[in-house]
């Protein structure tokens, strides 16, 4: 995908999403904007590893 496509996809998603999301989107693409590539890329790969281990988490918490 071009970089146009992949606006124009964020565009029409955004015409989807409640307003009351709005600003928090509108936070964390400012939030992205100030983070360099590594930063964004840990920051990806913790999200993803706490979604992997969602239900041992949940456990550990119990």
């Amino acid at each position: 995908m071009t970089s146009v496509q992949i606006k124009n996809e964020i565009q029409k998603a955004l015409d989807q999403v409640p307003e009351t999301v709005l600003q928090d989107i509108l936070d964390f693409v400012k939030e992205l904007q100030t983070q360099t590539p590594e930063q964004i890329k840990l920051t990806n790969n913790f999200k993803k590893i706490l979604l992997e281990d969602k239900s041992l988490l949940q456990r550990l918490a119990q």
